[in-house]
């Protein structure tokens, strides 16, 4: 077994004891293990016996308000690494990243309209809107069938400015009302429930499980065209490629909103230390994104309480400097291109 696996699942576990531990009401440890003991009673009591009279009093506290956030911020912060590692594969560029291709502008736009006509699905219009524009934007980056990167990524800029601007009109036009769109654009795991629980977690295993198998193909889209050369059929794996980024980021955005920089700086550290094998840094920048973003959802909630933060400040707070620091890199071409 490689040595970052144990050292990855040691820190994705302390992340998450932390983030159900810590919070604006103090907890035992004894509290957390007797309240998770409990509910997984509970979800199996067609096996095991349950007491009602048992229920640990910070049961609700742990079940139903902490413990769903965390694995959520782990999935979401999962798939959005993942997503982060295919990006900069696909464009052979170490600064891209996995809204590059419209989903977060386009999740924008839908969230925008959910607040305004349909409030309690607003995560649904984000998702059908971001799933769009990323078709929109592929097809209008298409040449004689086939979808060139440098196309596709100023298509998704050139749409990406252009679905700001319609979003921030619509917030706008919201009035009083604007705070919980805005809120959702900045990402906020505030409310998330087992069900969303279960949704990102299907939505992880297919996207970051197809990304993981196909770690040979990762490895050698980074040649692009000459890759054909090596036997790959470069067109057909951009679809695959394009699909499962489009797949992870649209779910992740709509469950949590728009959450910058851990699609850009895990995959990052993790090329920094194990290298630019696709086999161990897919599921490396997985396992660390979800705990980046868990640990940055506990600040979120705990720097400022009882207000809570937004959590893509948070993100922006961690990440802007080492994008600073990559772009400096980048100029001296330390980085591939």
């Amino acid at each position: 077994m490689k040595k970052w696996l144990p050292t990855l699942l040691a820190l994705s576990l302390m992340a998450g004891f932390l983030g159900v531990y810590v919070g604006s009401v103090s907890l035992n440890p004894s509290d957390v293990t007797a309240s998770v003991a409990y509910g997984i009673k509970s979800a199996l009591s067609g096996v095991l016996p349950v007491n009602p009279g048992e229920r640990p009093k910070a049961f609700i506290i742990v079940w139903e308000l902490r413990l769903p956030r965390v694995l959520l911020a782990y999935l979401v912060g999962l798939s959005l690494a993942s997503a982060g590692v295919a990006s900069q594969a696909l464009f052979r560029n170490p600064l891209a990243d996995p809204y590059i291709i419209g989903v977060s502008a386009g999740a924008g736009i839908g969230a925008a309209l959910g607040a305004i006509y349909a409030p309690a699905h607003m995560g649904s219009f984000a998702l059908v809107s971001a799933i769009l524009s990323v078709f929109v934007v592929y097809t209008v980056s298409k040449v004689d069938g086939h979808v060139p990167v440098d196309t596709l990524l100023l298509a998704g800029i050139a749409y990406g400015f252009l679905a700001s601007a319609v979003t921030w009109y619509l917030v706008i036009s919201q009035g009083e009302r604007a705070h919980v769109t805005w809120m959702w654009l900045m990402g906020t795991f505030n409310g998330s429930d087992w069900g969303d629980v279960g949704e990102m977690f299907v939505v992880a295993l297919l996207g970051v499980g197809f990304l993981a198998w196909k770690w040979r193909e990762l490895n050698l889209i980074l040649f692009g065209e000459e890759s054909i050369a090596l036997g790959l059929d470069v067109h057909l794996y951009r679809k695959l490629f394009i699909g499962a980024i489009a797949l992870l980021t649209a779910f992740a955005v709509s469950t949590a909103g728009i959450i910058g920089f851990i699609g850009l700086v895990s995959p990052h550290i993790m090329r920094l230390l194990l290298g630019p094998n696709h086999r161990e840094l897919v599921p490396a920048s997985a396992l660390f994104g979800g705990t980046l973003l868990v640990f940055a959802d506990l600040l979120a909630r705990t720097v400022t309480r009882p207000t809570e933060l937004p959590v893509g400040i948070i993100t922006a707070l961690m990440g802007a400097p080492f994008f600073l620091y990559l772009l400096m890199k980048h100029k001296r071409g330390e980085l591939y291109s």
